[in-house]
C-alpha cells in the first residue's frame, strides 16, 4: 500500500472496519480534553500515570494521529498498530482500576475488542 491511500469505498468490508477503528476515536478523545478538568484525568490518576495530566495528553496526541491515519488511510498498517497499543494500554489502565472483563460493567473488554480489530486492520494493509 502507498502512504495515502484515501479509500472511502464503503462496499469494501475492510475500509468500514478501518472507518470503525477511526471513528470510535471521536469519544475516547472527547473524553480526554472536555471538563474543567476532563473526567479521564482522574482516570489516568487512579490508574498510577506520574504525571497524569502528561499522560492524558500524550494519549489524546497519540489516538488523533492514530484516528486521523486510519480515517484518512495514510500509512494505514501503522497507524493501525499505534492505535492497537495505545487501547492494549487503555486495557491494562481500566484492569487495574476495576478488575473486571465485561465493559459493561466497566471492565477492559471494550478496549482488548477495539485492540484486536486494529491488529486485524493492520493485517489486511500489511505489504
Amino acid at each position: 500500500m502507498s502512504a495515502a491511500t484515501f479509500n472511502f469505498d464503503l462496499t469494501d468490508a475492510a475500509v468500514i472496519l478501518r472507518l470503525i477503528c477511526a471513528l470510535f476515536f471521536l469519544p475516547h478523545i472527547t473524553f480526554k480534553i472536555v471538563g474543567s478538568p476532563p473526567p479521564a484525568l482522574e482516570v489516568f490518576t487512579v490508574a498510577g500515570f506520574k504525571p497524569p495530566a502528561l499522560f492524558m495528553r500524550l494519549a489524546v496526541v497519540v489516538e488523533i494521529v492514530a484516528g486521523l491515519g486510519l480515517l484518512l488511510g495514510i500509512y494505514t498498517q501503522w497507524a493501525a498498530l499505534v492505535a492497537a497499543t495505545s487501547l492494549a494500554v487503555a486495557a491494562g489502565a481500566v484492569y487495574k482500576i476495576e478488575r473486571k472483563w465485561m465493559w459493561n460493567r466497566g471492565g477492559m473488554e471494550y478496549c482488548v475488542f477495539w485492540a484486536i480489530t486494529c491488529v486485524a486492520v493492520a493485517m489486511l494493509h500489511w505489504n
